[in-house]
Formats: structure tokens, C-alpha cells, sequence
């Protein structure tokens, strides 16, 4: 092992460029007048690198800035390449590539997770299909990013798994020209994990192209997306006492005994999107090149095929899904095709901001393969229809206030009713800036609560009919000091608010049967959620203690949202440079708890979490100890996962029967070159 790793260590001192993964990047600018750094920030054979924040030190100044290598997300902001190794970076590098403060793994690798913390600042405008649980890794078109390099750059992110697998994400963007920028991606995972029958593995390839016209008027951008997520499930524990009581037959994990042996759950997913624009009118000042007034048309497309299914060769002695279902072996499956097309109308001048009008046509298809006829009723098979909406954005900035609008209303339609979004950003000084929000918005609850078929006969439901709009209401205050932390507050209104929940008796739930009894609900009176986050990193030469805190309260006449009044996450790390600035390491402990709560269960037929109010979970500590290091464009990751779990009784669950992951040791590394 010692030899491998010195000649990665040796190999990749030869790349000459510095480069982090996509996640997080900088915001170069929220208006789309893209400002980058000074031309002192360069690179080439000739410079050397700061290994401590990953800037580059420029021995020459005709060359390539780091800042010339741009990310362009879909709402079209445009970013470049953070370098710089912190703890921040511990954080996103996992599967998911995102901060899970708010989130819970499960015990392998690629499973789901379930959530400590919710969000609803941001509602999707349309329904999804549903299988919440299944899709935190699936990449939507708000995932994608476009590039603007002027030279070829890869990526290669490595990291081991719990048992018999390995996660490898590559990525390719290079250009033909100045203004033909391509990406190609891949990512290949699977993981055994610990326990029988949970096996993950994902496929999922993207690709990406922008160009725009040596005139400027004329600008494409698109992308294709085929993805494959499939998991086994195991249903939990079929015995919690092989857990709890820690007898030395079952510290193999593998000898425990689970409620499934031939279940498995899979998402299929296409998609081809593309966006262009034409510019009617461009003007610029002869002194300059930045743009002044423009009026330009645009159209946005996007085709998607998506498939959930759940299949399973028998039914288990325990039935867990009910002992008589329609047809074995189970196989379910729900098919979902979106087409949207927007038109849209831009005008821009440098002082009155940027002013969107558009127009939208969503079609959906949401179909099973036949129709139910059963004696409480007939189930049909499909949910297909129409939707045409109109909506506005607005974009400016006047000095240090940055202003942000959006607006949407549907015209013909059931799916959904309306949205809005209206964002302040108003900087005070360089050190502090104050955030203000507010969405409204007013849409029926994802496809798999209004029309669900199984094998199984309890999972057959239509309530298109019966189900209200969910309606939600939230403002949104932040304060971003320097000197101070982060501070964010959020309150939230939420009106007829969908979930799912078991109506077994406590004498099934006993019998093991409470999965069997899972179906959907609205709820009639108005929930108040309030959330307030504060994030704060302090710093005494070499060591650093960061700090993030959640605080959440739900207000409800029924207890059907359950989160934990507190989440935290403190890591205390030293950090310095090694053989003669070589290298930089940190090194650290992450300290996390949460309140004990009463935790959602998992259904893994629906592939959603159900709320249950029979046991309380939670309460304990996660403690990870890591070693981080950077050489040159290289970083190096080992951490050693759940390390109090092998001094602690074995009472630490990601969900009621699903046990989290015990003490593991797990490496990797992210190599960024140019070519």
C-alpha cells in the first residue's frame, strides 16, 4: 500500500496545473456580466502553487488564468474553478458530491437518505414522479454544468466503498474553439456493503456542449443524460436483537438476518435538453466591449423518459407488503415522459437590469401498463395531459443591492397553479451582507401520490380527483459576516401538505406488517416550520474549529412532519504545510448529533420515507476522524467513519430496522489535470 501510494504521489507531480472538483465553486457574478480576477493570476510550466488555498504564483504574466476556466450552471450563472483545499471540500466529497449536514446515510454506500433538516424555499414548478428517496444521486437538468476552457481539463474522483466496490466520477470538457465548448462525464459505482442483500450500483453518463457566434448574437447550449441507479433491498433487520445485544456471532454484519433476500428497486432515466437564443438587438459603447442594451428571443426544450420499478421474485413468509398480492413475481413499474418547451422574450440595458417574458407548454405522460378493476373501484392506468403557463423574471444590480425576481402562472392545467420568487441582496460593506427572501407557490404533490399501481394490493391508489394543490408560503433572512458567521433564518406556511403514512394496527405493526399499510395523506390544517442555521468557522494559527447549527420547530395540529429540534456539526483540525511546502494537510475530528425524534421509516416498494410515530430515534453521536493532504492538483482523502461506534452500544439507526453503518476506514482521492 505504501509503494501504491507514492507512485500516485510521484505520478501526479507531473501535471502541472491545479484544479478541484466541480462542487463548490465561486460566483464570479449573479447578472451575467461576467468579471474575472486580474491577469497577475496565471499559470503555466513556469509557476508554483500554494498548497494551503490552492492559488497559483505567477512567475510570468502572459498566460492562462485559473479564472479563465468557467462553469455556467442552468440558471446561468457563471462561476470558475475553486482550487483551494478546506474543510468545506471534507464535506462534499462523498457520494453524493453535496454537504449531507441535513441528511442521514444509510449503512451502504449509494443507498438513500433520510433528512434532519427541511428546505422549502424551492419547490420544483411541475410534479416529479415520485421515489423521493431514490433520486438524491439522479442528476436533473438544474444538475448539469456547461464549461468555457481555453484548454482541455479532466477530472477523475476515486473513492473505496464499504465492501467489494469502488466510486469512480470522470470528467472530460474541452473545446474545438473559443466558442465550442464540450463536457463529457461518467460516473461507474457499486458497492456490496456490509449487510446481506444491499448491494448499490449506479451508471450514469452526461454530456454537454455551449456555443455562441463570433458575433454574439446567436448562442446553444445542451445536454444528454442517461442514467441507471439500481439497488437491492433488504427491508431492515428481520431480528433487532442480532443488533442490539452485540453478541460476537453477528459483529459480521453479513450473518444478520434481514427481511428480503429477492427484492430489488431501479431508476431508468433519458433526457436530451437544449436552450438557444438570438439577439434582435445588441449595442455597445465603442470605448468598451460590455454590453449595453440588447433584445433577444430564446427557446428552452427538454425531453425525459423515467422509469421506477420495484421487483420481487416471492413474496416473503413475513409478507411484509401484504400475503396476497396480485400476480409473483412483483413486478412494478411506473413510467413517466415530460416535454417542455418555453419561448421566451429578453430585454437588457446595463441600468434598468434584465426583464424575461416567457411562455411554457409542458406535456406529461404518466402511465402503468393496464387498468385496475377491482370491487372498492377501477384504478386507471395514466395521468396525461397539458400544461401552458406564462411567467416573467427580472434581474439588476443598483450599487451594492442586488435585485431578483420570478414569477410563473398557469393558464391551462391542473398539475399546478402558480409561483413566485422575489430574492434582496444588499451588501453593506465588504465584510457583511444581509439576504432577504420570498417564494409562494401552489402545485399537487408528486405523481406516485395521485395515481400508484402494484402487484401488491394494498399499493393501488387514484387520487387525482380527491387531492388539493399544496401551497406554501416561506420568507427567507440571512446575514453573511466575515467577521461573525453565517446566519440564516427561515419561516414556512405549508397548506395541505402530502406525505405518506401506515394506518397498520399496533397489532400488525407487532406482526412486522406496518410497510403493508403505507399510502398517502393530506393534511387539512397548516403547518408552521421554522428553521434557523448558523455556520461559523473560528481560527488560532494552525487550528480551526467549525461550527454549523440547525435549530427547527414545527408547529402542526397532527404530528405529520418530524424533524429534530437540533442538528450540529463541529470539526476541530489543524492544518499546515509538510517537506518543505510539498504538501498541505488537514487533519481533524467531525463531531455530529441530532436530537432523538421520531425518524421516517422507509417503504422501499414506493421508495419513499413514511412518517411514524411509534419510536423515537436518534440522540447519539457520529464522530469521523480525517486526514486530508493536497500535492500540487491532487487531493488525497482518508477518514476513518463512526469512530465512537466501537466503544458505543449499537443503538444508532439511519431509519426504524435500518441500522447506520458501523466503523469503517475509507480513502480516495480527486486528480484534476489539464491536458
Amino acid at each position: 500500500m505504501r509503494l501504491l501510494l507514492i507512485a500516485i504521489v510521484l505520478l501526479l507531480s507531473q501535471s502541472t496545473v491545479a484544479q478541484e472538483e466541480p462542487l463548490p465553486i465561486r460566483r464570479v457574478d449573479e447578472t451575467q456580466n461576467n468579471q474575472f480576477g486580474n491577469a497577475n493570476d496565471s499559470f503555466n510550466k513556469e509557476s508554483s502553487f500554494d498548497q494551503k488555498d490552492g492559488s497559483l504564483r505567477s512567475k510570468v504574466s502572459d498566460s492562462v488564468s485559473v479564472r479563465d476556466y468557467k462553469i455556467i450552471t442552468y440558471q446561468r450563472d457563471t462561476v470558475y474553478l475553486d482550487t483551494s483545499l478546506t474543510i468545506n471540500k471534507e464535506y462534499l466529497y462523498n457520494y453524493i458530491r453535496r454537504d449531507e449536514f441535513e441528511l442521514m446515510p444509510f449503512a451502504n454506500m449509494g443507498q438513500q437518505y433520510n433528512e434532519l433538516g427541511r428546505q422549502f424555499s424551492t419547490t420544483s414548478y411541475y410534479p416529479r414522479m415520485g421515489a423521493k428517496a431514490k433520486h438524491y444521486s439522479y442528476a436533473e437538468k438544474e444538475d448539469i454544468r456547461y464549461y468555457n476552457v481555453p484548454t482541455p481539463m479532466t477530472e477523475l474522483m476515486f473513492k473505496t466503498t464499504m465492501e467489494q466496490g469502488q466510486f469512480l466520477d470522470a470528467l472530460l470538457t474541452f473545446n474545438t474553439s473559443k466558442r465550442f465548448n464540450a463536457s463529457v462525464a461518467y460516473t461507474g459505482f457499486r458497492s456490496l456493503g456490509k449487510y446481506r442483500y444491499e448491494q448499490a450500483q449506479d451508471a450514469k453518463f452526461r454530456t454537454s456542449f455551449n456555443y455562441a457566434s463570433a458575433n454574439g448574437r446567436y448562442a446553444i447550449r445542451g445536454h444528454i443524460a442517461a442514467q441507471d441507479l439500481e439497488d437491492e433491498e433488504s427491508g431492515g433487520l428481520a431480528n433487532r436483537s442480532q443488533f442490539e445485544d452485540d453478541l460476537p456471532d453477528f459483529q459480521d454484519r453479513a450473518k444478520i438476518d434481514l427481511l428480503y433476500t429477492n427484492a430489488d428497486s431501479r431508476i431508468l432515466g433519458k433526457r436530451y435538453f437544449l436552450d438557444h437564443g438570438f439577439k434582435l438587438v445588441k449595442r455597445q459603447k465603442d470605448s468598451t466591449s460590455v454590453e449595453q442594451t440588447s433584445l433577444a428571443i430564446g427557446h428552452e426544450f427538454s425531453y425525459e423518459t423515467k422509469i421506477y420499478q420495484f421487483t420481487q421474485s416471492s413474496v416473503p413468509p413475513t409478507a411484509p407488503f401484504g400475503s396476497d398480492p396480485f400476480l409473483v413475481p412483483i413486478e412494478d413499474k411506473a413510467r413517466l415522459k415530460t416535454m417542455f418547451n418555453k419561448g421566451l422574450l429578453e430585454f437588457y440595458n446595463k441600468t434598468l437590469g434584465r426583464l424575461t417574458g416567457n411562455v411554457g407548454l409542458y406535456n406529461y405522460n404518466y402511465y402503468f401498463n393496464s387498468i385496475l378493476v377491482t370491487d372498492a373501484g377501477t384504478i386507471s392506468n395514466q395521468l396525461k395531459g397539458e400544461e401552458i403557463s406564462v411567467g416573467g423574471t427580472y434581474v439588476n444590480t443598483i450599487g451594492p443591492l442586488l435585485l431578483k425576481g420570478n414569477v410563473n402562472y398557469t393558464v391551462v392545467g391542473d398539475l399546478t397553479g402558480n409561483n413566485f420568487d422575489a430574492l434582496t441582496k444588499y451588501k453593506i460593506n465588504e465584510n457583511n451582507t444581509i439576504i432577504g427572501s420570498i417564494h409562494l407557490s401552489s402545485r399537487m404533490p408528486d405523481f406516485n401520490y395521485l395515481l400508484f399501481q402494484s402487484d401488491y394490493r394494498n399499493f393501488n391508489w387514484q387520487n387525482d380527483g380527491s387531492f388539493n394543490k399544496m401551497r406554501t408560503k416561506n420568507i427567507n433572512f440571512g446575514l453573511d459576516s466575515k467577521n461573525y458567521g453565517l446566519l440564516e433564518a427561515e419561516y414556512t406556511a405549508l397548506d395541505n401538505y402530502t406525505f405518506f403514512r401506515s394506518t397498520a394496527t399496533q397489532e400488525q405493526i407487532d406482526a412486522g406488517q406496518e410497510t403493508a399499510f403505507v399510502s398517502p395523506f393530506q393534511e387539512s390544517s397548516t403547518i408552521n416550520h421554522l428553521r434557523v442555521k448558523y455556520t461559523k468557522e473560528f481560527k488560532w494559527r494552525k487550528w480551526a474549529l467549525m461550527n454549523t447549527v440547525l435549530y427547527q420547530d414545527v408547529t402542526q395540529e397532527a404530528q405529520v412532519l418530524n424533524l429534530p429540534e437540533l442538528v450540529t456539526r463541529n470539526s476541530l483540525y489543524f492544518s499546515s504545510d509538510v517537506f518543505k511546502k510539498a504538501m498541505f494537510i488537514q487533519t481533524g475530528v467531525t463531531f455530529k448529533y441530532f436530537t432523538a425524534y421520531h425518524m421516517d421509516a422507509y417503504n422501499p416498494l414506493l421508495g419513499e420515507f413514511y412518517i411514524q410515530n411509534n419510536e423515537e430515534l436518534g440522540g447519539y453521536p457520529l464522530i469521523d476522524f480525517f486526514i486530508n493532504a493536497k500535492v500540487r492538483q491532487t487531493r488525497i482523502y482518508l477518514k476513518a467513519e463512526h469512530l465512537n461506534s466501537i466503544f458505543s452500544e449499537p443503538n444508532y439507526y439511519s431509519a426504524p430496522n435500518y441500522p447506520y453503518r458501523d466503523f469503517v476506514i475509507r480513502f480516495g482521492l480527486v486528480w484534476n489535470f489539464f491536458s
